[in-house]
């Protein structure tokens, strides 16, 4: 048997230690939970992120009676990002959620599928995405979203 171990860095900040640039993003995600629409589960997910080009593109999830037919607030983001400017590549993303009682304690990370469509826009335009999770904790931050996925399913993996 052979073992190996995986090691995330994770930093936790608090609001105003945060830039300008971080703090927009931050406010426009948590706005965003209030354009989510979720009637089943009452969980309002928000995103926002940046481009390079420094434009700021909001998401929200979008639920619907055929579960599968919803959409996570940061794919909205993303694919909202890729079909309007589909040459810039997103450098930060910013991630809030709360439910029917307030902000989130804990932060709320990315599904499985959001993380690999994040994994696949890093991997599109070669430079990692900066992943702030909002919280009523503090604002928890990861550089790249193999903090979140380390064992990954790229076009290698089909070689």
């Amino acid at each position: 048997m052979k073992e190996y171990q995986v090691v995330s860095n994770i930093r936790v900040y608090e609001y105003t230690e945060l830039t300008d640039e971080e703090r927009e993003l931050v406010d426009k995600a948590r706005e965003m939970t209030r354009h989510s629409y979720a009637p089943y589960s009452h969980f309002y997910v928000g995103a926002a992120l940046r481009l390079r080009n420094g434009k700021v593109i909001p998401g929200c999830n979008q639920e619907n009676a055929a579960s599968p037919s919803t959409i996570c607030a940061e794919r909205s983001a993303i694919f909202a990002a890729g079909a309007q400017y589909p040459q810039e590549p997103v450098v930060q993303l910013a991630i809030a959620a709360r439910n029917e009682k307030g902000f989130m304690q804990a932060p709320i990370p990315p599904c499985g599928a959001c993380r690999q469509v994040i994994l696949e826009t890093e991997h599109r335009f070669k430079q990692p995405i900066r992943i702030l999770l909002a919280c009523e904790t503090g604002i928890h931050v990861v550089e790249t979203i193999n903090a979140l996925l380390p064992l990954q399913f790229v076009e290698e993996s089909m070689e």
